[in-house]
C-alpha cells in the first residue's frame, strides 16, 4: 500500500518522552533503566477506517480464498496431462491409468520425456520465479502515489480471467494450455496474497480503536508497555479476522460447489463449470474492495525515478539496512527458507492426494471442506487463547506450528518412502492431513503475516512486505526444482519428502531462537522515523550523516 510522509507535528507527538544515557541497538535508556517505547508515526490527515471499508476489506480475502487457483486449476491441469501421457515401462500409446500400470506417468518433454508430477513442480517453479520478479520491479513502487491501489486491481482482474478461460479445457490435448492458464492464475493469485497483505498494517493503524488508543497514549493516559501490547493486538485482530473471513469463503464456495459436482458429477465439463463457479463467488465478494477502499496515496515517485526501476532500487537499500534492523531480515531469510518447505510440502501431498483419488473434484472438495471448517476454527480459538493470555505473537506462530506441526508433515510423508502401509498412502492420511493443516497451519499464516508486519518498518509497508512477499510466495523456487529432480531420477514422489523436512526444521529453529520480535519491531520505527524524508528525496539517512549533523548543531 502506499505511503505518506509523516507531519513534523505528528512526529514530536510520537518521540518518547525518555531520554537516554545509554544507547543499545537504536534505543536508549534513562538513569532508572525505563526503556522508551518509540510509535509508529501515522499522518493525521490519513482517514480512519470505516466499518464498510474494513468490511469489504474482509469480503475481497473471502472470495480470494485460493480454492480455484491453487486446488481446482492444479487438479485438472494435472488430470489433463495424466490422461495424455504415458506409462513409461510400457511405452509410448499406452495408459497410465490402465490396467497393469507401473504406477508412472511421463510425457514428451524437450526431446525426452518427464514425468508428470516433475511437469506440475516445474509449473510451481517457474511460477515462482515469475513471482520473485513481479515483487522485484513493481513491489515497491506501490508505496507511490495510487500505484499500488491500481496494481492489486490489475492482478485481481488477470486472475479473475485466467480461471474464467478454463472452461474451454475439456480434452487432454490440451493440457498444455492447462499448464499456462494454471500458471497464470497461480502467478496473479500468489501476488494478490502479497500487496493484499501489505494494506493491512496501514488498515491497523488507522482504526478508530488504533487512533484512540494512539491518542490517550500521546497525552500519557496510557503506559507505553500498554501501548505496545495494545497496539500490537489491534494489528493480530485485523490479521486473524481476515484470515478467518478466507477460511469461512473457502467452506462457502466448496459447499456451493457441491450444488454442481452432486447433480452432474457424471457430466464431461462439470469440473470447468466447477471452476467458473468459484471464481464468480471471488469476484461478487472481492468487488466491493476498489469501490470502498479510501484513498491514502502516497508520495509521488521521487524525480528522476521510474515505477519499472524503483523497485529494484529500494530492495538494494533496504537489503543494505540488514544491521539496522537485524532481526526484520533474520525473519525474512528464516521465512523464506520455511515458506519454501510449506509451499512444495503442500504441492508435494497435493499431488499424491490427486492421484490417490484419481484427480476427483468431488473427493477434493470433500477433503477441501474437513480443512476449510477446522480452519475456521483454529483461526478463532487460537486468536481467543492469544487475546485472553496476551501471548505474544511470535510464540504463537512459532511455538505452536513452526516447531511441530509443520516439521510433522514431510516428516509423516518420509515414513511413505519405506513403508505402504504410512506415509500418504492411504485415504484417511489424507483427511488426517487436511485436518491437521487446518487445525495449525491456518492460524500460522495469520500469525507470520502479523509478526512481519511487526518487524516492517511503518510507511515502508509494500517495501518490507514485497521482500516477504519473496519469502513468502516466490521463495518456492528451490523446492520445486530439486524435488522434481528427484522424482525425474528416482520415479518416486515420496523420495521429496527428506528435504523438506529438514529445510522446514532449519528455518523453524532459526525463527523460534533467532528472531527477538520486541527489539525489531522498535528498531523498525525508530529506522522508519529516521528515514521519514526518503519518500521526497529517495535517500536515506546515513549514519555519517546523522554523526555529522550533530556535530554541527
Amino acid at each position: 500500500m502506499s505511503r505518506q510522509p509523516v507531519p513534523e507535528v505528528a512526529l514530536e507527538a510520537a518521540r518518547p518522552p525518555l531520554v537516554s544515557t545509554e544507547t543499545r541497538n537504536g534505543l536508549r535508556k534513562d538513569s532508572a533503566e525505563l526503556e522508551a517505547v518509540p510509535i509508529e508515526p501515522v499522518s493525521k490527515d490519513e482517514p480512519i477506517v470505516t466499518r464498510r471499508e474494513l468490511w469489504s476489506y474482509y469480503l475481497y480475502y473471502n472470495g480470494d480464498n485460493g480454492v480455484g487457483p491453487n486446488g481446482y486449476s492444479m487438479t485438472l491441469f494435472q488430470s489433463l496431462a495424466t490422461a495424455a501421457g504415458y506409462d513409461p515401462v510400457r511405452g509410448p500409446g499406452s495408459s497410465c491409468s490402465g490396467d497393469g500400470s507401473s504406477g508412472q506417468c511421463v510425457l514428451p518433454w524437450g526431446g525426452g520425456h518427464k514425468a508428470v508430477s516433475s511437469i506440475v513442480l516445474v509449473a510451481n517453479g517457474v511460477s515462482f520465479a515469475i513471482m520473485t520478479l513481479i515483487f522485484t520491479t513493481i513491489g515497491s513502487a506501490a508505496d507511490y502515489g495510487s500505484f499500488g491501489r491500481w496494481l492489486l486491481f490489475t492482478i485481481t482482474v488477470i486472475c479473475w480471467g485466467a480461471q474464467f478461460a478454463s472452461v474451454s479445457l475439456t480434452s487432454p490435448d490440451r493440457w498444455g494450455v492447462a499448464m499456462a492458464l494454471y500458471m497464470i492464475g497461480f502467478i496473479s493469485y500468489g501476488a494478490t496474497l502479497v500487496f493484499y497483505a501489505a494494506i493491512f498494517p496501514r488498515l491497523a493503524r488507522n482504526t478508530k480503536h488504533a487512533r484512540d488508543l494512539r491518542e490517550k497514549y500521546e497525552r500519557g493516559e496510557v503506559p507505553a508497555e500498554e501501548y505496545e501490547v495494545e497496539e500490537s493486538m489491534e494489528k493480530n485482530r485485523i490479521s486473524n479476522i481476515s484470515t478467518m473471513h478466507s477460511n469461512i469463503g473457502y467452506i462457502f464456495t466448496l459447499a456451493l460447489n457441491l450444488s454442481l459436482l452432486l447433480p452432474l458429477k457424471t457430466h464431461p465439463k462439470v469440473n470447468n463449470y466447477v471452476i467458473v463457479f468459484t471464481n464468480g463467488y471471488w469476484v461478487l465478494t472481492g468487488i466491493w474492495w476498489f469501490i470502498f477502499q479510501q484513498p491514502r496515496p502516497g508520495p509521488s515517485l521521487p524525480k528522476g525515478e521510474h515505477y519499472l526501476t524503483v523497485g529494484w532500487k529500494q530492495i538494494w537499500i533496504a537489503f543494505k539496512q540488514y544491521k539496522k534492523l537485524p532481526y526484520t531480515f533474520v525473519y525474512l531469510v528464516a521465512f523464506f527458507l520455511l515458506a519454501d518447505g510449506l509451499n512444495t510440502t503442500g504441492t508435494l501431498v497435493s499431488i499424491c492426494q490427486n492421484d490417490k483419488f484419481s484427480f476427483s473434484f468431488l473427493q477434493n472438495t470433500y477433503l477441501g471442506l474437513a480443512q476449510a471448517v477446522t480452519s475456521t476454527a483454529s483461526t478463532l480459538g487460537f486468536w481467543y487463547i492469544q487475546r485472553y493470555w496476551k501471548i505474544s505473537t511470535k510464540k504463537m506462530a512459532s511455538f505452536v506450528v513452526t516447531n511441530v506441526v509443520t516439521i510433522m508433515i514431510p516428516l509423516w510423508g518420509m515414513i511413505g518412502i519405506w513403508t505402504t502401509k504410512l506415509g500418504f498412502h492411504n485415504v484417511w492420511e489424507f483427511w488426517a492431513y487436511n485436518v491437521v493443516f487446518g487445525l495449525f497451519q491456518a492460524p500460522y499464516y495469520a500469525f507470520s503475516q502479523t509478526m512481519m508486519a511487526e518487524l516492517t518498518p511503518p510507511g515502508f509497508d509494500n517495501m518490507f512486505f514485497g521482500l516477504f512477499g519473496l519469502s513468502n510466495r516466490a521463495s518456492s523456487m528451490i523446492g520445486p526444482n530439486v524435488i522434481q529432480a528427484i522424482i525425474d531420477n528416482t520415479g518416486d514422489n515420496w523420495k521429496g519428502f527428506p528435504f523438506l523436512f529438514a529445510l522446514c526444521t532449519a528455518a523453524s529453529l532459526v525463527i523460534w531462537f533467532g528472531v527477538d520480535v520486541t527489539s525489531g519491531r522498535r528498531d523498525a520505527v525508530l529506522w522508519a522515523e529516521k528515514n521519514r524524508a526518503y519518500a521526497e528525496t529517495g535517500m536515506l539517512v546515513s549514519e555519517e550523516d546523522s554523526a555529522h549533523s550533530m556535530k554541527k548543531d
